[in-house]
């Protein structure tokens, strides 16, 4: 499975390449006031749908675009093909593609392609996470005060009244710094590589979060939602390394 991850991410990321390098204002389109999608985000997921159906012709999938293709499956592939579509179409490097794969209600197996970074991100349940072939781990902080955090406004661009505004007003005075790329896949697999302490946010999809959820876990991290549970993205996510996870839970948990 790993295989066939990173061999159609690496497509994938090709197609993106080329996507942007070309994209024009007639390529973009709004879901809404603040939430972009471009042609490359469904063509891209169009590709990796094809791929998934001709190897796996029986197994589930999620896309962000094209919606949910479930037959009750024990296998389900859940894509979000352009993660950080507004940086996207800025001609900004921080966006990714993300895959994860699910079998019964267990991630295990996962890639996170960063390709104008040419980052590549895997992990298999059991067997670590990897970035470029590498091993990676969760970073050793221990103190929020020395912790650069990640997070996101997914929640604003909904226009949700109780947002992260409340939760960054809490958090930003006691962290050494913070850091926000427009992708919460890049941002979770950022926490994994230890290239980030932390990350928190509110209002994601599943899309955006379970390829990044295993890079965490393999990575010897903890993930949570914003109460210590399991119920991730929908009572919001905090990710980092066990110290630094309960540090943000005493400001997440806050209601």
């Amino acid at each position: 499975m790993i295989e066939f991850i990173r061999q159609h991410l690496l497509h994938a990321g090709a197609l993106c390449r080329q996507g942007q390098q070309t994209l024009a204002a007639a390529d973009i389109e709004r879901k809404g006031p603040k939430d972009l999608v471009t042609a490359v985000d469904r063509g891209v997921e169009r590709y990796l749908v094809e791929r998934i159906v001709e190897r796996f012709p029986g197994h589930d999938i999620i896309g962000e675009e094209e919606g949910e293709r479930l037959s009750g499956a024990d296998w389900c592939w859940i894509i979000d093909p352009i993660d950080g579509t507004t940086s996207f179409c800025r001609g900004q490097a921080y966006y990714a593609v993300s895959i994860g794969l699910r079998r019964g209600g267990d991630l295990v197996a996962a890639g996170i392609y960063a390709p104008a970074l040419d980052q590549l991100f895997l992990a298999e349940r059991g067997s670590g996470a990897f970035l470029d072939g590498k091993r990676i781990e969760v970073s050793a902080c221990k103190r929020l005060d020395e912790a650069v955090l990640a997070t996101g406004f997914a929640c604003l661009r909904a226009g949700l009244s109780h947002n992260n505004l409340y939760y960054l007003n809490l958090i930003l005075p006691h962290i050494l710094d913070l850091r926000r790329c427009g992708s919460a896949a890049l941002d979770l697999a950022y926490v994994a590589a230890g290239k980030v302490d932390g990350f928190w946010e509110l209002n994601l999809n599943l899309y955006d979060i379970a390829a990044g959820v295993l890079l965490v876990r393999e990575a010897g991290g903890v993930v949570t939602d914003f109460f210590g549970g399991a119920d991730f993205p929908g009572r919001g996510i905090v990710a980092g390394n066990g110290r630094i996870t309960a540090e943000l839970l005493a400001f997440t948990g806050r209601a």
